[in-house]
């Protein structure tokens, strides 16, 4: 298997607006998995994922990669960034989109021509490559927005909330694309407001206020502190004090 990206947490604080987004976030992100970062709105998700992809940088504290095992201190080379926001362009094609990534990551025809194919087959969109982006459904757009980012075969593949506003077949659609992926070399990070979203991750990361309640697997959390569904984790550790 490919060497991939590992990130550490140590002692992330980050304030927006006056507020702590992150108050002193400690933990790992271990190599290919995949990682959930979930909580409610507010909690500090998209705060997190930001910092991650180096576009926001940290009060306090330190981001640290790793591939293999080596140090990397220049991230952008090896990551796939999906934001929450629309960022498509709606008067291009599925095409035209994976043309311009093509220019932007450099990639030459025949890679190109070859990751194109294997996108396109396994989020069926082969019959939409001319349709514009304007013209897409929800889950469609979403899986667009993935081959975009896909297209350079990242080591690092951030997904913040890549899932929302889609119906359930759309969303299910979409763990898979990231399931198959993520077995390929490749460690994923995706923020979730969804719980059974959360209980496919590998490893968990619980945000609440911008307080890191608890990582780990999954089943394991909900076995350590005897828990119907993971959701109930935020009534039995609440919000730690700061």
């Amino acid at each position: 298997m490919d060497n991939c990206i590992s990130v550490n947490i140590n002692k992330v604080t980050k304030v927006l607006l006056n507020t702590k987004a992150l108050n002193n976030i400690t933990t790992t992100f271990e190599e290919h998995i995949i990682h959930g970062i979930i909580g409610p709105n507010g909690a500090g998700k998209t705060t997190l994922i930001r910092i991650i992809a180096s576009l926001l940088k940290a009060d306090k504290g330190s981001v640290n990669y790793t591939l293999g095992n080596k140090k990397v201190s220049y991230i952008k080379s090896y990551l796939g960034y999906f934001p929450q926001e629309p960022s498509l362009y709606p008067d291009l094609s599925c095409q035209e989109h994976l043309e311009f990534f093509k220019a932007l990551y450099r990639i030459n025809d025949n890679d190109f021509n070859e990751r194109c194919e294997q996108l396109y087959k396994v989020t069926n969109l082969t019959p939409f490559a001319t349709r514009k982006t304007s013209s897409l459904s929800g889950g469609m757009y979403k899986k667009l927005g993935l081959m975009c980012v896909l297209l350079n075969r990242p080591k690092l593949l951030l997904l913040d909330e890549p899932t929302i506003g889609v119906d359930p077949l759309s969303r299910r659609e979409l763990w898979d694309l990231v399931y198959n992926f993520a077995k390929n070399g490749m460690t994923v990070i995706m923020s979730t407001s969804y719980m059974d979203e959360a209980e496919q991750s590998n490893k968990i990361h619980v945000l609440n206020e911008g307080n890191l309640l608890v990582s780990g697997n999954p089943l394991e959390i909900m076995e350590r502190y005897h828990l119907n569904k993971i959701e109930d984790i935020f009534l039995t550790m609440g919000t730690p004090k700061t």
